[in-house]
């Protein structure tokens, strides 16, 4: 996996981390773990409503029941998986479309990742998915990629979200179809959602369907 990522970083070009800082695409950049507070065991997770998840180090906290997971946003989207797709475009040399099975189907990772709704509530959850390397190295990741583009499915509640290229090899964003051991449920997004760990919930795309490889240009 290493070397992989070595592989995938140079062939980007090495410049997503110094775009990365000055993109207003990117709301901070959250991977940056100098100053994290690790939290104990026993942390109350309703103590965190208002914490920044940048700032927060829970690897050593209890795994939430699925049941106990708050929701917000969009939360009744149906998915036809006959017809369902995950696309890959962009900056790659084949544009790729992978069924459900197909996704599942491919190399998955699996972590721990607090999920804060400022104000509201904060999840828990050990989340198994797609990394975006995975895709880029499937779909033929150009030179020069700076940025990756995550899209929910078009219409009036749409949502998308864009991080940097080193953010998306660096393990802590992925593509998920599955929490706490089960199928990832409709209310959360089923048959794909975005983990982004340092992220608030409301940049973690829901019902993802696109994957966008792309160039963004220092203005």
């Amino acid at each position: 996996m290493a070397d992989r990522r070595g592989f995938l970083r140079l062939l980007a070009g090495g410049v997503a981390g110094f775009l990365a800082a000055s993109s207003h695409w990117v709301s901070r950049p959250a991977l940056a773990w100098a100053a994290v507070r690790r939290l104990s065991q026993d942390t109350d997770l309703k103590t965190l409503v208002n914490e920044n998840p940048a700032d927060l180090d829970g690897r050593d906290l209890e795994i939430q029941p699925l049941e106990q997971f708050g929701t917000m946003g969009l939360s009744d989207q149906t998915v036809d998986l006959e017809a369902w797709r995950l696309t890959c475009s962009g900056r790659v040399s084949r544009k790729i479309r992978l069924t459900y099975d197909q996704v599942r189907g491919l190399p998955s990772l699996e972590r721990p990742v607090l999920l804060i709704c400022p104000g509201f509530f904060v999840n828990h959850g050990r989340w198994k998915g797609l990394s975006i390397g995975e895709l880029a190295e499937r779909a033929g990741l150009k030179r020069g990629t700076t940025h990756v583009t995550v899209s929910g499915p078009s219409g009036p509640y749409e949502k998308t979200f864009r991080f940097s290229w080193d953010e998306a090899i660096s393990g802590k964003v992925f593509l998920a179809f599955q929490v706490n051991g089960e199928p990832l449920p409709v209310k959360h997004g089923f048959p794909l959602r975005l983990v982004a760990e340092g992220y608030y919930g409301y940049e973690w795309v829901k019902y993802v369907d696109r994957v966008s490889f792309d160039r963004i240009r220092r203005a």
